[in-house]
């Protein structure tokens, strides 16, 4: 029997017959970032802010991606009743509502999409800043989430705000954290955005240098009939920076942009266990909120089943995914660019074959097959490749120490000699890799 989905730790204010409207947070911060929202906007909805996994206290489960995050979120609403709702999210928050308008366009009502972008920089980066997480703590991460987060006017003049930001980021749960990093770095849905057919508005800090306006304006130009808000002043957390002129563009948007079909509630209704929707008692809207006058978003049917492939699939995209995933987007691109011609051929192989074939198999996970790889590269002193292997194995989860223990198993089986090479080249990666603010 399948284990239950998790749900997220959630406070709500307001009415309790309000339509609901909720508030996703930003990676390291919790619910308290729409502290300063949350008076207003509870006047007109039956507000529900959530957790992360591991942040604020929250119990730490962490979640593989986006998508289970949306699951855990859907289970929470599922279990508070709530069948339709407005979102806003920021940052990851936002990643978490950009999916639900995606996969679930029946639930959501209307979004707003904060400080967010269809895709978080590089997965190079976000692997990067897990490894810097496993090997320091979140002491890295906390010290520079002023600058990230606000201007430089702002944290000079408010420096008990900027001590609070601090503190949000050093109590979350170092795993939790990573895995939030681990799921920035494998969302991307810049080709889907044409199917989000809610009501958006997309607001931005201005001076926003984590998703800027740049990022923003991908998402309006992707997504049919957003709207795009950029607030002066203030940097990626803007709600934190400029609470008025947010708090502002928030009830604006939801009271003026907010689907509501006629078969279904906006409102906390009690779902029967053998309905998707409310039955015909359930209560409207309030009526101070405007239909959308566009067509309802279209739910998509459910997929029919594909036929049962008569050959075995080429494992090379398997293959290409699984190298991108372990050695890191940079690394391929060079290596793909340098081999175009006669080594072209080679790469294929070793893409279809090493990555496609055995790097995907069941019977070990990518840590064991870490910890395999570099005894081999030592025993056969392929140094060049130990380098390149060395930050796999840190982005597959190997802390430095476990990396020593490994070169010190090998020193025994594969000779001194070769173990002293491998620790000279393994302690330069690791010192690359594992300092902060490089």
């Amino acid at each position: 029997m399948p284990a239950p989905t998790l749900t997220l730790q959630y406070r709500m204010d307001g009415p309790d017959d309000a339509p609901v409207l909720i508030l996703g947070p930003s990676l390291g911060t919790t619910w308290h970032m729409w502290d300063r929202q949350t008076p207003e906007l509870a006047k007109h909805w039956r507000v529900v802010r959530f957790d992360l996994p591991g942040h604020g206290g929250a119990p730490a489960h962490p979640a593989t991606g986006v998508p289970e995050l949306a699951d855990r979120l859907l289970a929470t609403l599922d279990g508070l009743g709530v069948q339709r709702f407005g979102y806003v999210g920021c940052s990851i928050g936002g990643a978490i509502g950009a999916e639900l308008a995606l996969r679930r366009p029946d639930r959501v009502a209307s979004l707003a999409l904060v400080a967010s972008s269809p895709r978080f920089g590089t997965a190079d980066e976000f692997r990067q800043r897990g490894v810097i997480v496993r090997t320091n703590g979140l002491d890295p991460m906390a010290r520079s989430a002023p600058e990230r987060w606000f201007t430089a006017g702002f944290a000079a003049a408010q420096p008990a705000i900027v001590e609070w930001a601090v503190q949000m980021v050093r109590t979350t749960d170092p795993g939790c954290y990573i895995a939030a990093c681990e799921a920035l770095a494998a969302f991307d849905v810049r080709a889907e955005l044409g199917r989000i057919g809610v009501p958006t508005l997309v607001l931005v800090g201005a001076e926003d240098k984590v998703t800027g306006p740049a990022e923003a304006r991908t998402l309006v130009a992707g997504i049919p009939d957003a709207r795009l808000a950029l607030v002066p002043g203030a940097s990626h957390l803007a709600p934190v920076e400029q609470p008025a002129a947010v708090t502002d563009l928030l009830v604006r948007h939801f009271s003026t942009a907010w689907q509501n079909p006629s078969d279904t509630s906006t409102g906390l209704t009690v779902l029967p266990d053998w309905a998707t929707y409310p039955g015909p008692g359930a209560p409207a809207g309030p009526p101070t909120l405007s239909p959308m006058t566009s067509p309802v978003a279209e739910i998509a049917s459910a997929e029919q089943p594909q036929a049962v492939a008569a050959v075995r699939p080429d494992p090379y995209e398997a293959g290409m995914r699984v190298r991108r995933e372990v050695v890191g987007d940079a690394h391929v691109d060079q290596v793909m660019a340098e081999t175009a011609g006669f080594a072209g051929d080679f790469q294929e192989l070793l893409t279809r074959y090493a990555w496609g074939e055995v790097w995907n198999r069941e019977g070990l996970d990518r840590r064991s097959r870490s910890c395999v790889t570099l005894t081999a590269l030592v025993a056969g002193g392929h140094l060049d490749e130990l380098a390149v292997e060395t930050r796999a194995a840190l982005r597959n989860g190997l802390t430095p120490d476990e990396i020593k223990e490994v070169l010190i198993q090998a020193a025994v089986y594969c000779g001194f000699p070769a173990a002293n090479a491998a620790f000279r080249v393994v302690g330069a990666v690791v010192q690359e890799e594992t300092t902060p603010d490089r």
